[in-house]
Formats: structure tokens, sequence, C-alpha cells
């Protein structure tokens, strides 16, 4: 039996017979209520694999008659619209990497020749910082940021946030789309949005005192920052758990869906860690997103489509196979990506979640980028690894860094850790070299130092050093 759409329009004020979909701005569930969307979120996933199956179709048809940039790799892989008679038809479409997002801007700047709207509806400016070669502008239309409101406030309900709510948000506001994304998605849902940025010096220790003053019940912000925070307030003599956080939700790396992260945060502050995030050009973002059971982020089906691919051949893999996601835009009219690469790892599975929710999971979430990945001495490597292992020894101080070089033509491991004052050095050194090596296949060299040497971040943590090519460079000119 097909969802009963009209009674959905008519009861949640969500109108999903037309695309792109149209969302009532007044509705709310009750607090008491655990779903926000209950029919399309507990729904038999044949059933809401149709409704996905016509938000797909209208979406590329859409994308199709508005973006040269889409008709020509299409008609280059000999496919269209009318392909899309099921939804494994989808993996016949070409996949979209960053790279040619970046060359479609600087041909057709400033926004590339699959905006698909006109340019004077586009409402919001964002956009990557470009550290790592040319920006890639987001151009967000009006329509769009109500649909990302909406869908973030949806799954905001689904990890337990509530309109009693008071939501401070520890991060960067600038073109960086974590922290829009989280306001947007609190102000729709009706709590109440403290946003307070960070990156300003003294930043952290002023929160300290605003935390305590204001009395927030949800934090957002990075997992690095979140411990950095804890880190600043127990200085002041301040408990983390004395602020009275109930809820946590990350985004931006790795750090809320490794274990010993995860449970470091949750014993820290008391409270529960949410992990979410896919990547900002996929925006509403959180469309991997946990729920309150914290059993692995939710791929939200229906709003983002969410294959998990082979990294090489882009093929959908099966439940319980690791692979990189491939995601679709459901309801976009600006700047859709279809089949969009992020160059993610991770795993899913289609078993049951005990939130009630039928979504596919990510049972460990996001847990590195193909390109965070090294190789020492023929052995797969993610820094995830090495955090998961470092934060559940008892002992550890709190920050690593991971530096690989070359000795006499050997790769070499080095990884730097801090040490809590007062513990037996050579016998923790020991256990976290035997505890690393077993994980990670490689036996590292380690280097003590005190608590506190090492610089926190106040956005997303960058802890590995590869100076492989410095030797290269010597061995070439010698």
């Amino acid at each position: 039996m097909p969802l009963d759409l009209s009674r959905i329009a008519r009861e949640r004020g969500a109108d999903l017979r037309s695309w792109p979909p149209r969302y009532d701005p007044a509705y709310r569930p009750g607090s008491e209520e655990r779903y926000w969307l209950p029919e399309v979120e507990r729904a038999a996933p044949e059933q809401r694999d149709e409704l996905i199956l016509a938000k797909l179709r209208a979406q590329v048809r859409w994308a199709w008659e508005r973006s040269p940039f889409y008709r020509r790799k299409w008609d280059e892989a000999g496919v269209s619209p009318d392909s899309l008679r099921t939804l494994r038809d989808l993996a016949r479409f070409p996949v979209v990497q960053k790279n040619e997002l970046r060359a479609a801007q600087a041909a057709h700047p400033p926004f590339g020749d699959y905006l698909c709207i006109d340019p004077a509806d586009v409402a919001r400016i964002h956009g990557t910082s470009g550290t790592t070669g040319r920006p890639t502008v987001f151009g967000i239309g009006r329509d769009d940021w109500a649909r990302i409101a909406e869908a973030h406030a949806r799954i905001l309900w689904g990890a337990g946030i509530r309109p009693p709510d008071r939501v401070m948000i520890c991060s960067f506001f600038s073109l960086y789309m974590g922290s829009w994304g989280a306001l947007i998605g609190v102000e729709r849902l009706g709590a109440t949005a403290f946003p307070f940025g960070a990156g300003v010096a003294g930043q952290t220790l002023m929160g300290v005192s605003w935390a305590r003053e204001m009395k927030p019940t949800a934090f957002y912000g990075t997992p690095s920052y979140a411990l950095h925070f804890a880190d600043t307030a127990r200085r002041e003599g301040v408990d983390p758990r004395s602020f009275g956080f109930r809820v946590l939700f990350f985004s931006g790396e790795p750090g809320a869906g490794i274990p010993s992260t995860k449970k470091q945060i949750e014993e820290t502050f008391g409270a529960a860690c949410i992990d979410m995030g896919s990547t900002a050009e996929m925006s509403p973002w959180m469309t991997n997103g946990e729920c309150g059971a914290r059993g692995g982020m939710h791929l939200w089906q229906d709003v983002v489509y969410t294959e998990v691919c082979d990294p090489k051949t882009f093929k959908p893999l099966p439940s319980g196979a690791e692979g990189t996601p491939v995601y679709t835009h459901l309801e976009r009219t600006s700047q859709p990506m279809i089949r969009f690469v992020a160059g993610d790892l991770t795993r899913w599975t289609d078993a049951p979640c005990a939130c009630g929710r039928t979504y596919p999971r990510l049972p460990q979430g996001i847990y590195g980028r193909i390109d965070d990945m090294f190789i020492v001495r023929g052995e797969n490597i993610y820094p995830s690894a090495i955090e998961d292992v470092l934060r559940a020894i008892d002992g550890f101080g709190g920050e690593f860094r991971v530096i690989i070089s070359r000795r006499e033509a050997m790769d070499d491991l080095l990884v730097r850790v801090e040490v809590a004052p007062g513990r037996d050095a050579p016998a923790l050194e020991r256990e976290m070299r035997e505890r690393l090596q077993a994980r990670v296949g490689v036996r590292p060299r380690l280097e003590l130092v005190a608590q506190g040497t090492l610089p926190r971040t106040e956005f997303k943590a960058k802890r590995v050093i590869d100076d492989r090519d410095l030797y290269r460079q010597g061995v070439s000119g010698s």
C-alpha cells in the first residue's frame, strides 16, 4: 500500500505530492511525540522508495532542463530523466566530483552552469575556504533555504531537541555552512538559538562564563572543540557537567562517531553525543544524522538519497559493505547535486534501529576521508583509528599528533601523545604502543609529552603531518 500523501499533507503540513515539496512553516509535533513525520520515518522501505523515486525523477528532470552541466554529462553517459524507471537505475548516471564543480565555476563564474535558478533568485552565498584549491561557491535559493531549515528541524527533533531547549552554537559564522545550518534548524524547530560563535581570541573562556550564566541545554560544534571547551572549563574550576547540557550534536570531523571519543564526550558532559553531517555541497547536511538511540547516523533517504558505493567503480554496495557515500538531492532547485562524491569512507547497514525509524544507518558514522588515509609499510591507516585507541586509554592527556617520515628509506610512524600528570610513563607508553600496533598493524614510535603541550582547535582538528615528501625531495636532489 502506498503512503497516504493526502493525509500527511492534511495532518503534518507536508505536501509531498508536489515538487519541490511544500511545508507548512507553522507545523510542529507535540513535544511528547517522537517523530516529526512518522508516516515517512517509520514506513516500510519499499513504501518510502516510491516517494523517493517520484522525488528523484522530478529532481533529475529539473536539472536536465536547466543545467548545461548535467545535460552535457548525461548525454555523454547516454542517460536522461527517462532512464529512471527504478531507484536502481540511478547507478547508471555518472558521479559528480568536486574538481568538476570547481572547473564549472571557473568557466561559468560565479555559480557554475549547474545553478538551475536565475542568479537574481539566490538568497544566500556560502562556500568553502579554498585552502586546498579554488573556493567552491554555494548559491542557495530562498525556498531551498527554507527547506534546509525544515529538514534540519526534523532531524534535530529525532536527536531529541525540543522547543524548550536552549541551543549554544559554538562554531564559525562565516562562509562555513555548519553553523548556519544548525542555526536555521534550531529556529525552525522552535528552540532558543544561542549563536555564540567561535574563533575570536579568548572566546572559549568567555563561552564558559556565558554557558554558566545562560544554562544552555544543547551544544553544537566539532567534537575537538567540545573537549577543548571542557578543558577550559576545568582550568577555571568548573565541572563541564554543571553546564546542564542534555544533548551535544556535532559535525565537521569524525569524532562523534568514534566510540572512545563519543564515550569521553558523554562522560565529560553527562549528556548524549549525537553524530551528524555529510558535506556542505549536500545541504541539508544533517541528512546523515543520528537519532536519540545513538546507534549510528541515519540516512534520511527521502530528503537526500544516499548510496554507499565502491570507491573506484561507484556501483552501489550491499548492506554491511564499506564504501564511499554518493549523495543525491531530492528537494533542491539551486545547485542540485546528483550523485555527488564527497570522498568519505563509511559502512552501512539496513538493520533495525531501536528508535523505530526504518532508514538505513552508518553504525560507525563517517570515519574518515579516503584522502585522509595514509599508507605506512603497506598498512592502510586512518587517523580515526589512532584516536579511538588513545582515547580509550586511562592516562591519555587529550591530544595527539601523527608524524609520518622516512628514515633510511623506511616509513616511520611517530605518534606524539599527551599524558595526564602523575602517570607511570614507561607503563603507559608500553600500553599505547601495544594497542596501536594491534589496531593499525604497524609498530609506532611514541613521544610522550605533558598534557596541554599540543595546540587545541576551535574548528576541525588537523592531526597528521606527512613529511615523506621532504625525504623524496632530498633523494631526488642528491
